[in-house]
């Protein structure tokens, strides 16, 4: 799990309730709990996210988003060390000699990628059907990443239109000057949630679930160049050195120097 998400989303809340107690006192903050307020954003943040994409997207948007705060994804080298090591055991023992290292594996799709291999498919096999896989999950994190901004862009607006609604409201209460204060309090406090909804929770898991993505999919990808690399044959220095390009060249270097002190 990582926790990085959730950290700054409780932060984000505990400020904000600390600027209004330190404003208002404890009590103050009750007078910013307003439930017809939160179903009207929320409820119609959802309404228009269904309205804008299939219901079934939206569900499986929500399961991206629990993911951008409860995955943790390790570091991108030591993959390239695990597939450098299944290269080794393939030149020692042959591709069936990968077989008991599935057992080990975590990962679902290395744990397939490693199968494929086992079973025999070819470079091009291993190219069309890992690559094929890759681009779904792209394709799954680039609509969640639309659902989450699609989000943060309407949830601002329904505050808005809560606003409008309560100052209707207050409107019809100017003959009582005594109610137009607290009315008006009532109507800003949608405006309030739509905002701090918008930017605190949707854009910014947007945001990090793009960056999540990124990093996936960079993992994937040596996944792929790896297990072909192993298929042809490839020492494994020369795997290390392919995998070791979708490197930035800082890292790339700090793992040739780890792995000479390593050798000693």
């Amino acid at each position: 799990m990582d926790p990085g998400a959730l950290i700054g989303i409780i932060i984000g809340a505990a400020l904000i309730l600390v600027s209004i107690v330190m404003d208002g006192g404890g009590a103050a903050v009750i007078a910013y709990i307003n439930i017809p307020s939160m179903m009207i954003v929320v409820g119609g943040t959802l309404a228009a996210t269904i309205v804008r994409f299939p219901i079934p997207t939206v569900i499986g948007a929500i399961a991206v988003a629990k993911k951008t705060v409860f995955v943790k994804f390790g570091p991108i080298e030591e993959e390239i060390k695990r597939l450098v090591e299944f290269c080794k055991v393939s030149r020692r023992e042959g591709l069936l000699g990968l077989e008991k290292e599935v057992e080990k594996i975590n990962d679902p799709f290395l744990v397939k990628s490693v199968r494929l291999l086992v079973d025999g498919s070819d470079s091009d096999a291993l190219r069309d059907i890992l690559g094929t896989e890759i681009d779904k999950i792209r394709q799954r994190h680039t609509s969640g990443k639309g659902i989450l901004d699609f989000a943060g862009m309407v949830c601002p607006a329904f505050g808005m239109i809560g606003t409008l609604l309560g100052l209707v409201n207050m409107l019809k209460n100017l003959d009582d000057p005594s109610k137009i204060g607290g009315g008006m309090a009532v109507a800003l406090i949608t405006t309030l949630y739509g905002v701090i909804l918008s930017n605190l929770i949707f854009i910014p898991l947007g945001g990090r679930l793009e960056t999540l993505s990124s990093k996936e999919l960079l993992s994937k990808e040596i996944i792929l160049e790896g297990v072909v690399s192993i298929q042809k044959g490839d020492a494994p220095m020369i795997t290390e050195d392919k995998l070791k390009a979708f490197l930035q060249p800082k890292d790339a270097m700090k793992m040739s120097e780890e792995n000479k002190k390593e050798e000693k």
